[in-house]
């Protein structure tokens, strides 16, 4: 496309044509102004794969590992690779710009977004943010890093005020966009939802003016979160950017209005355009047209990249017995509620819809010939989705959606839009027809069940809208005359209404949903907010006895010589919009793990989740894998660890505690009265638990392989004058088989004036050695990076002079290696 000069541009920019171009037009693209020769630029989410535009019904795309899998590969260069192919897919969806990474702490294990964030860590998740970002924007596109700062709990997102010291804020909370900003330099930064220190942080000028643009020099465009503009002054003023989506909510006739009462002057409205404009003109270089179509690049360097990442980032936190890796000639049950099952990612913004998944089961069954199945348990916070179980009318696989713009009442209403679905869950808030010329309409999902035996079934309906279920013309759930706030939709939902019916094995059932949209419903939000977006979640099971189920899995587990139980949560337990009420497992999985694992010693347990669950059958089993949501691939992945093929390297990103009570921000992880005291500080995550010296399950940065390491002859080199602290460490495979290996690099403080964490992370790398290999491997680190605190009374960083340990090892839990080096005079510093 052709570029165009940016201040020529803004002179010939009429006043309303400004304004205009500070606001989305829809829900994905910027305002073009044909007449001067700027385009629209198309954004997508979003933190673990390019969605395109559609939630509903998308284009099919690569769904790469969540983000606590990302950082748990400690593998700076594979993040880079990831972050390239993650730049290929956003052209093929004809965008310009990657709504991620989410680079948020996790100071609690129950956020419902911590599965997209790297780490617990900010140097850990600083370091692997950097690598997508430099991936992405390789091939052109625009990286958004985000939420920048403190969306660290979903509850009352949009209200609460992140009470934080400067301290906390500085050390913890922004270090890693920090990070990025001095080694990557992403083209966008999309603001947080919330409050921080009492200011939402799309309004706050410290935050976007002094601290971002003035002392870290960024010079790019600074975006809302998706209705995540509460003002239209103050947001102007604070620099915010770009409002989205569009239509402007809160800019438009209000910033004219604004601009009339002097409370927002042309001089603000001109920077914030300017950066806009320059923006535009960088993503436009990609030349992608504004409706570009979307494609996808489903090719086998796709799928084994996928496979690679996702396996890179599977922990082996125990192997008792050495019982791991699986033989391929033995007999093998796969037991649990994620074993059929592709937990694939956590939900809202980060989900969509992938290529294809692979389930454990079937990738298991491909490494051997002596696979059997038992379910065991449920994991159900909502019923499944029941596209795969349809049918439509005419046979073929899924069920038909139609829409209408009248009710199922209007005799012979228009179809104005009919497909055929796989999949039962529908966000609809993008969907649209040239007929409707409001967000009024409805819906019909209409297919046949034929259940594999008798038994009764449980269905549910849960809805941004109204919706009823009919089976074999019978009336079976209603959620249209009797409707329950719930957490459904980005909290714009209902809860599940649910409803059960007998139905007969062999015999072809008729399935009727009749959907009407948000405005049909009378619910209201607790804010007297009428929902403002529309959406259907149709789930069914057939019901089941829990004791029975076990009993048929222990049987099965006594007859076979190897038992993985595939358990954990999914994206109906992990999403954004709500918090998780506590750590534990679902239904009655743990008593399963614990019956399972009596009847048979060589039982592993392979978890799927994005952040820590309680395990109290920990010392009852003799292998547990943490293997997160592994995207398109999670299967594979599994299958290739569990078999040996890949040797496991994957170090945890965030610290296991043994129960919830122990974790730092258990008492003050939800908003009361609209605030969140961030009362643990600094001590956030493993810097909690050994300040405390409370015990973990599993500490930060542990990970077992199948072979064996060791770590010798510490040197540590220092360099003031160019601001380098080298540490080099010799690394020896001792073991049998080739295998990978992370060096963790940890420094203390022995004398500060405040008080300051046992150690923190301040450098890693990764290393692949053959069996009887040894390197010699460096870190290179800041010496200001690794040993500044923020002053608060200086307002600034200090390097105070003092004695500084280095603590090496291959988790924050085992440092072996330890050595020290000598600053000699106090120093403070800003910047990046």
């Amino acid at each position: 496309m052709k570029s165009f000069d940016i201040e020529d541009t803004l002179d010939q920019l009429t006043l309303s044509e400004k304004v205009s171009l500070l606001s989305g037009t829809d829900f994905w693209h910027t305002k073009a102004i044909p007449r001067l020769g700027i385009p629209a630029i198309r954004t997508t989410d979003g933190p673990n794969g390019a969605r395109g535009t559609r939630f509903f019904n998308g284009t099919p795309a690569a769904c790469f590992p969540c983000g606590t899998a990302m950082g748990a590969t400690w593998d700076v260069t594979l993040m880079r690779t990831a972050g390239e192919l993650m730049g290929k897919e956003v052209k093929a969806k004809g965008g310009h710009v990657l709504l991620g990474p989410t680079v948020n702490i996790q100071r609690s294990p129950l956020g419902g977004r911590g599965f997209e964030s790297f780490s617990e860590d900010p140097t850990l998740s600083g370091n692997i943010a950097a690598a997508v970002i430099q991936g992405v924007q390789s091939k052109g596109v625009a990286a958004t890093i985000k939420h920048y700062v403190c969306n660290d709990q979903e509850h009352d997102r949009m209200g609460i005020n992140a009470i934080v010291t400067e301290r906390a804020l500085r050390e913890i909370y922004l270090k890693p966009f920090q990070i990025v900003q001095r080694d990557a330099k992403p083209r966008a930064y999309m603001t947080s939802y919330n409050k921080v220190n009492g200011t939402h942080a799309s309004e706050s000028k410290k935050l976007i003016m002094n601290i971002l643009r003035k002392e870290w020099e960024f010079d790019g465009l600074v975006m809302s979160d998706w209705f995540g503009v509460y003002s239209s002054a103050e947001a102007i003023n604070a620099g915010l950017d770009l409002e989205m989506p569009g239509p402007p909510r809160l800019r438009g006739f209000q910033l004219m209005t604004a601009l009339n009462s002097h409370k927002v002057t042309t001089h603000a409205v001109d920077g914030c355009v300017r950066n806009v404009l320059k923006f535009v003109r960088d993503c436009s270089r990609l030349s992608i047209l504004e409706n570009a179509p979307e494609g996808t690049i489903n090719t086998p360097e796709t799928s084994k990249l996928l496979r690679e990442i996702a396996s890179s980032s599977i922990v082996l936190l125990k192997n008792d017995n050495d019982i791991l890796p699986f033989k391929r000639d033995k007999r093998i049950a796969v037991i649990g509620p994620n074993a059929k099952f592709a937990a694939y990612s956590g939900g809202g913004s980060a989900n969509l819809r992938p290529y294809y998944t692979v389930t454990p089961y079937d990738a298991i069954s491909e490494y051997s010939e002596h696979v059997e199945y038992a379910l065991g348990a449920t994991a159900q916070k909502s019923l499944p989705q029941m596209g795969r179980l349809l049918r439509t009318i005419d046979g073929k696989p899924g069920c038909t959606m139609k829409f209408y713009k009248q009710p199922p009442t209007y005799k012979g209403r228009e179809v104005l839009e009919e497909l055929v679905v796989d999949n039962t869950f529908a966000f609809l808030a993008d969907w649209s027809h040239p007929k409707i010329d409001d967000s009024l309409y409805y819906a019909d999902l209409e297919g046949t069940l034929t259940p594999t035996e008798d038994g009764i079934w449980d269905f549910g309906l849960a809805v941004s809208g109204t919706a009823q279920l009919f089976v074999d013309g019978e009336i079976v759930v209603d959620n249209l005359t009797q409707q329950h706030g719930g957490t459904s939709f980005f909290g714009y939902g209902t809860t599940e209404e649910r409803g059960s019916v007998a139905l007969k094995g062999g015999i072809k059932h008729h399935i009727l949903v009749e959907f009407g949209s948000a405005p049909t419903s009378n619910y209201k939000l607790p804010s007297g907010i009428a929902p403002m977006i529309g959406g259907l979640n149709f789930g069914g099971f057939p019901r089941i006895d829990p004791k029975a189920e076990i009993e048929k899995a222990v049987k099965l587990a006594k007859e076979v010589d190897q038992v993985v139980i595939c358990a954990g949560l999914n994206s109906d337990f992990e999403a954004e919009g709500f918090d998780r009420p506590h750590m534990d497992l679902p239904d009655s999985v743990n008593e399963l793990i614990y019956a399972v694992a009596a009847a048979n010693s060589n039982t592993a347990v392979v978890m799927q989740s994005g952040t820590p669950v309680t395990m109290p059958w920990i010392s009852n089993v003799n292998a547990v894998l943490q293997a997160w949501y592994g995207g398109n691939e999670c299967g594979n992945a599994i299958a290739d660890v569990l078999f040996g093929a890949k040797n496991p390297s994957g170090k945890l990103s965030l610290s296991i505690p043994v129960r919830c009570e122990d974790s730092p921000a258990f008492l003050n992880s939800r908003s009361e009265r609209g605030r969140a005291l961030y009362g643990e500080d600094v001590y956030v995550g493993y810097r909690w638990y050994e300040k405390t010296r409370r015990d973990v399950l599993f500490p930060f940065g542990h990970g077992l392989s199948y072979t064996t390491f060791m770590m010798a002859d510490l040197h540590i080199h220092k360099d003031e004058a160019a601001d380098v602290l080298n540490v080099s460490v010799q690394v020896m495979n001792t073991g049998a088989i080739d295998g990978e290996q992370v060096v963790q690099v940890y420094v203390s403080q022995v004398a500060p004036s405040v008080q300051r964490p046992t150690k923190e992370l301040r450098g890693f790398t990764k290393v692949v050695l053959k069996t009887g290999q040894s390197k010699e491997l460096s870190v290179k680190m800041s010496l200001k990076y690794a040993t500044s605190w923020w002053d608060e009374e200086m307002d600034m960083w200090i390097t105070e002079k003092d004695t500084y340990r280095v603590l090496v090892g291959d988790s924050s839990a085992n440092t072996p290696l330890e050595g020290s080096f000598e600053v000699d005079k106090t120093s403070w510093w800003l910047g990046v």
